[in-house]
């Protein structure tokens, strides 16, 4: 099984990585710093917002996989996630170019 980064290291090079190639990101919701589960909310120039989640492989590793996209339900599913899990990070990344952020995503962690 491949090792995992700690969610709080993730959390922090993902906001790096969004600021690196000219975007911003916040963190909307704090997760468990070691082993919480983390959504991404990807925007580009502020507009069409997609959620993305880290999922377990079946070869044990984890890759990023589309979750939810539909501007209007993004707060409910954020709060419907979080009521089911207390542990999990929400991160709010409005980048260049939504596409190339999310296939870079799965080098980072």
């Amino acid at each position: 099984m491949t090792p995992r980064l700690a969610s709080s290291v993730l959390a922090s090079a993902l906001l790096r990585q969004a600021e690196v190639e000219g975007g911003f990101g916040a963190v909307l919701a704090k997760g468990d710093p070691t082993a919480g589960s983390i959504l991404v909310i990807l925007l580009e120039k502020g507009g069409n917002p997609r959620i993305f989640e880290r999922i377990l492989q079946v070869n044990g590793g984890y890759a990023w996989a589309p979750a939810f996209a539909g501007a209007a339900e993004v707060p409910a599913f954020i709060a419907r996630r979080r009521r089911f899990d207390p542990d999990l990070w929400v991160l709010e990344l409005d980048v260049p170019s939504v596409e190339r952020f999310a296939d870079e995503m799965n080098s980072i962690g």
